[in-house]
């Protein structure tokens, strides 16, 4: 995948979640053998139990204020956002702050991303 095309997957791709379809973004971006992982947590493998990781998720946001990529930078196979977030959890109550997501790439899809994030 060129830089250019993981460029503009990843402009769709935000535009998706800036749309509120995030699930659909991850439909249509994600690898069937994606692995995530926040921080330094045990990472989830498989497209199938990240998809009900971000369900649990999105199940458990009771408002949602706004989300915002503040920085992207591609590069060969990988790219960055960061991203700023602003929502209120059902049991971690309200968040407000910035993560940064680095994404690799492998067949036009993400198959690697993990989370950074202070709060």
């Amino acid at each position: 995948m060129t830089q250019l095309e993981i460029k503009q997957a990843l402009e769709d791709l935000n535009a998706l979640v800036l749309q509120g379809k995030s699930i659909e973004a991850f439909q249509k971006y994600y690898h069937e053998e994606v692995v995530m992982q926040e921080n330094e947590n045990v990472p989830t493998i498989g497209k199938e139990a990240n998809l009900q990781r971000e369900l649990d998720f999105y199940g458990n946001v009771t408002q949602f204020r706004g989300a915002h990529p503040l920085k992207v930078a591609v590069g060969n196979d990988y790219s960055m956002v960061e991203w700023h977030y602003d929502y209120t959890h059902k049991d971690w109550g309200i968040k407000n702050y910035t993560q940064i997501s680095v994404q690799e790439w492998k067949d036009g899809k993400i198959i690697k991303e993990k989370f950074y994030y202070n709060n």
